[in-house]
């Protein structure tokens, strides 16, 4: 078994039982040092002290894990960025009323904003100059969705 997946399923029940998911483990080696990338995500955005918390719980694991061996690293934890897909439930429950951009498999783009979703499709409302149409896409047709940021969130309701 690879590090990476060892330590994925080392970590994840302690980060689970902590309240959060591990998304991803990276593992860089620049010259004779390794960094290990623990990528966390939460119900919510986590914030600095949830960040610190799940940090501590990771890196006494990893100090006594023997698939680490005697080789130094650097422990990172971070969440997810901006530009993560939405690929699970929980990125869609989270992004609710967000405004998400979806690339179809016919290469068609829609950006709209998420009112819902179920177990097959997304609704989405897009505002097309002043005036709303709803959509109802499913989710074997996206491609690939994101949130799309917004710095001056005005409430088009």
């Amino acid at each position: 078994m690879a590090l990476k997946d060892s330590l994925l399923e080392l970590l994840t029940p302690a980060v689970e039982n902590a309240g959060f998911f591990l998304d991803e483990v990276q593992i860089t080696s620049p010259g004779n040092h390794r960094t290990v990338i623990c990528v966390v995500d939460g119900i919510k955005p986590l914030n600095m002290d949830e960040v610190t918390s799940v940090s501590r719980v990771i890196s006494e694991i990893l100090d006594q894990a023997p698939v680490m061996g005697e080789e130094a690293f650097t422990l990172e934890v971070t969440s997810p960025g901006v530009d993560r897909p939405l690929t699970l439930p929980r990125h869609w429950t989270k992004n609710l009323t967000r405004l998400i951009k979806i690339t179809l498999n016919d290469g068609n783009v829609i950006t709209a904003r998420l009112n819902g979703f179920n177990e097959s499709h997304a609704q989405l409302v897009e505002n097309i100059k002043g005036r709303m149409k709803n959509h109802e896409i499913a989710f074997a047709d996206i491609k690939r969705a994101v949130v799309e940021i917004e710095f001056n969130r005005k409430d088009e309701n």
